[in-house]
């Protein structure tokens, strides 16, 4: 049997009539049949001499898709006959077509794809002539972010692989043009730490406490006073009545100062000034927990920040690709082609992806509304992101080391700690009032005006002495002063003990929450790969009409959909790790 001829464009000549189109495919369908890789282009030219390109993949898929016992026994009727271009001897047209009866092309179904195609013929008659697609003219390829556009599998990306929206996400802020100021993660830190007014008021309250330590400790220190006096007055007269001082009065002017210095009090003073010194590193512990909770909101609020933007470059490029289908669809539906179900439901498609890009705008304005207020601004400022390059890593392997690092470290721990400390220095303080406080006083000065005579012997005077003051009864109260300090103590202890086993269960939530969102980001990948080549078979299929724009909706939606997840896959895992070196008390 003779081998079937492949016609080629370039040795074709423009057909003139309906006839020779027919006459073309009974040439055809044996060679067709006989070669996987087979092709047929035609030229129809109108009265007025206009050429269109007709694409016959349609018939030529479901032609190959027919199995070989479709053929079996019928290869009488498909014999090959002679190329184009060469003079025709069989006679009329009649006698040409009459290997090929009607009953058997409509018994094989063949003659369904022979109508099909005789109406593509016609259709240059019947509307503006429009160049089809040859194959290689293959749709646009898709944007970065890796939804595959409307063409072949092998010729969205070269070498046959797909561009990942996780590719995209990673260079957000970097491949799009700035929109403002480039902000790294470390960068957001230190703005943060900086500008944010809770880390001021921490720090002001550690600068507060340190003066309560001087206030406390100036009690064992002397206190010195000067006085200058100057009284006009009836000599030798005297107050009758007030309280009880040195009641005689004399015209005088005189000048001195006195002075007390505590000697003991049996450790009251000492154990308050030990407990403000303790409540001062308290205070300092607490500031850098706040320091370490704006760190961590700070990358919260980075990485949703960075997360909406990645989302956003997802969502435009949904939006284009689904408009580029809508676009092909409304022209193949515009030459009867396909129906205006597959228009409707592409323009259903691309509501609903502009829709997602409406959303997906929003968060991302609303994400850098919080990023600013975290940072400490009172305007808003869209920054240009710059998110981290670096390969992800698996979390550590053992959360106890974990927990005892967090256990060691944490400032709001070591905070309780030292106030539960501080409470058991005061309660000692408070037991001490009741011992003995033994001063020294002192005063000294003179009287450079006075009165002659009797009432001033010398115009100086000056004196010391020792004071001892003991507690005898005052109603209980440093009893139940001591009481409820050393309740107070106790209370802390617990809330210490408390802040402990929180500690390791957030620990260990946070270790497994980031063994998870790490292996979420392994099978968000897979996913997205498997959603890719879908999609391309997907729309592969829809291109030679072997699948309805259902199939191929639903495949786009799930490409969208892994390529989302692929997206906050990346994000949540860098977050869970920033949320893990929080609990083990990371310093920032």
């Amino acid at each position: 049997m003779r081998q079937a001829h492949q016609l080629r464009p370039q040795t074709l000549r423009p057909l003139q009539t309906a006839e020779e189109f027919l006459t073309l495919i009974c040439r055809g369908v044996n060679g067709l049949r006989r070669s996987d890789e087979a092709e047929t282009t035609c030229v129809a030219r109108k009265s007025a001499g206009a050429k269109a390109h007709i694409d016959f993949a349609l018939f030529l898929a479901r032609l190959k898709s027919c199995p070989d016992s479709f053929f079996r026994g019928r290869s009488a009727l498909f014999q090959p006959l002679d190329p184009l271009g060469r003079e025709e001897k069989n006679g009329p047209l009649a006698a040409r077509l009459e290997p090929c009866p009607f009953k058997t092309y409509r018994n094989s179904g063949i003659w369904a794809a022979i109508v099909l195609s005789c109406l593509s013929f016609a259709a240059p008659w019947a509307a503006p002539p429009l160049r089809a697609q040859t194959a290689t003219e293959a749709l646009p390829d898709a944007p970065r972010a890796g939804l595959v556009p409307l063409a072949d599998a092998a010729q969205s990306a070269p070498g046959g692989t797909m561009q990942t929206p996780s590719s995209a996400a990673q260079t957000a802020g970097t491949a799009q043009p700035a929109t403002g100021p480039s902000l790294t993660r470390q960068q957001a830190e230190e703005m943060a730490i900086k500008n944010n007014p809770r880390i001021s008021v921490s720090r002001l309250l550690a600068l507060a406490s340190h003066q309560v330590v001087r206030e406390t400790r100036s009690a064992e220190l002397p206190t010195a006073a000067g006085a200058l006096t100057a009284v006009q007055a009836e000599d030798a007269s005297r107050i009758s009545a007030g309280s009880l001082t040195a009641s005689r009065l004399f015209t005088h002017a005189g000048a001195g100062g006195a002075f007390t210095q505590l000697i003991t009090d049996f450790g009251k003073t000492t154990n308050l000034v030990a407990s403000s010194k303790l409540q001062e590193k308290a205070q300092n512990a607490s500031a850098l927990a706040t320091t370490e909770d704006i760190v961590l909101a700070t990358d919260q609020a980075f990485y949703n920040a960075l997360q909406a933007q990645a989302l956003l470059q997802v969502a435009r490029q949904n939006t284009s690709t689904l408009s580029t289908t809508q676009n092909q669809v409304n022209q193949m539906t515009t030459n009867k082609l396909k129906s205006t179900l597959d228009l409707s439901i592409a323009n259903v498609n691309l509501s609903q992806a502009k829709m997602l890009e409406l959303d997906a705008e929003n968060n991302r304005d609303s994400t850098m509304a919080a990023l600013d207020a975290v940072l400490g601004l009172d305007h808003i400022v869209t920054y240009d992101l710059i998110g981290a390059d670096n390969p992800l890593r698996p979390p550590p392997a053992d959360p106890d080391q974990l927990m005892q690092v967090a256990l060691q470290q944490r400032p709001d721990l070591q905070a309780l700690n030292l106030n539960q400390q501080a409470a058991v220095k005061y309660s000692k303080a408070e037991r001490d009032q009741k011992l003995p406080t033994i001063s020294a006083m002192g005063t000294a000065g003179g009287t450079p005006i006075r009165p002659d005579g009797t009432y001033y012997l010398t115009n100086w005077w000056g004196g010391i002495g020792v004071n001892v003051n003991v507690p005898i009864f005052n109603g209980f109260l440093f009893s139940a002063q001591e009481q409820e300090a050393k309740l107070r103590a106790q209370a802390d202890s617990e809330q210490a003990r408390d802040l402990r086993d929180g500690i390791v269960r957030d620990v260990r939530t946070a270790w497994l929450a980031a063994q998870t969102a790490y292996q979420k980001v392994g099978v968000s990948e897979e996913l997205l790969k498997q959603a890719n080549l879908a999609l391309g078979l997907a729309q592969t299929r829809y291109k030679l009409g072997l699948s309805s724009i259902v199939e191929l909706s639903q495949t786009q939606y799930q490409q969208i959909d892994a390529a989302i997840g692929d997206t906050n896959a990346q994000y949540q895992y860098r977050l869970a790790l920033a949320t893990l070196n929080y609990q083990i008390g990371a310093t920032p």
